[in-house]
């Protein structure tokens, strides 16, 4: 019998520890762990969501799953070579380049070639839907342009893993409608995506399997149903 695939992204034990600086009333560093024991796994396919509370870690937990935060205990396993990437909708963009110059740049550090990017940088523009402004300074762009340019590169730089947080469309009412469609055919097709949510019933329609995080600790992982049900029990006992 084959062995089950491995998985693309294993957390075992994960915690991460902000620190303050000292107070007048005390001359230690106050430490709050956002995240201290986090278990989950993700495998190439799947469509996992994260629920959760308001202030429960899931935002620190989707900048552990991008690389953008270290861990300060535990184990994070990633496969080599794996691309993962966070739909910040523009955050990170370099504010006197170009949106073009922006999309290129982005998809770079996601670790595709310049020429891939070349050939995709007319689709970003046709789906941003900035016209002009695509080679203007991002400097000059308001929120809305902003998360336009964000949506549309991170649908065209195809990651191995997207991690999406809470955002099912952006911008105004017409372009909230094309980026939801958009986000909807990646939930259909065999990307391996990520979905954090406070909303079970968000979760339960779109995912396959689930992790609930409450205070930073996991509390369930498993068929979507099971874990959302576990969720939604558990806040009705809370009141």
């Amino acid at each position: 019998m084959n062995a089950p695939p491995s998985p693309l992204i294993e957390l075992q034990d994960v915690g991460v520890c902000y620190r303050s600086n000292k107070s007048f009333a005390s001359s230690q560093k106050k430490e709050i762990w956002a995240l201290d024991r986090i278990n989950m796994t993700l495998h190439r396919g799947e469509k996992l969501g994260v629920i959760g509370r308001n202030g429960c870690g899931k935002s620190t937990l989707m900048r552990v799953l991008a690389g953008i935060y270290s861990i300060d205990r535990g184990r994070a396993r990633f496969q080599p070579d794996l691309h993962v990437q966070l739909l910040s909708l523009g955050i990170g963009f370099e504010s006197n380049l170009s949106g073009r110059e922006n999309a290129v740049l982005n998809g770079m550090l996601m670790g595709k070639s310049r020429r891939h990017m070349l050939s995709r940088v007319e689709a970003i523009y046709e789906f941003s839907e900035l016209g002009e402004f695509f080679d203007y300074p991002v400097a000059t762009y308001s929120s809305g342009m902003n998360a336009r340019l964000g949506f549309a590169v991170a649908m065209e730089t195809d990651p191995d893993v997207l991690l999406i947080d809470e955002v099912l469309g952006v911008g105004d009412a017409k372009f909230a409608e094309k980026s939801a469609a958009a986000l909807l055919g990646k939930f259909t097709g065999d990307h391996t995506l990520v979905l954090i949510s406070h909303d079970p019933h968000t979760i339960a329609r779109l995912c396959t399997r689930a992790v609930w995080i409450e205070k930073g600790v996991t509390m369930a992982e498993g068929p979507v149903n099971e874990v959302t049900t576990r969720y939604l029990e558990h806040l009705h006992a809370a009141g």
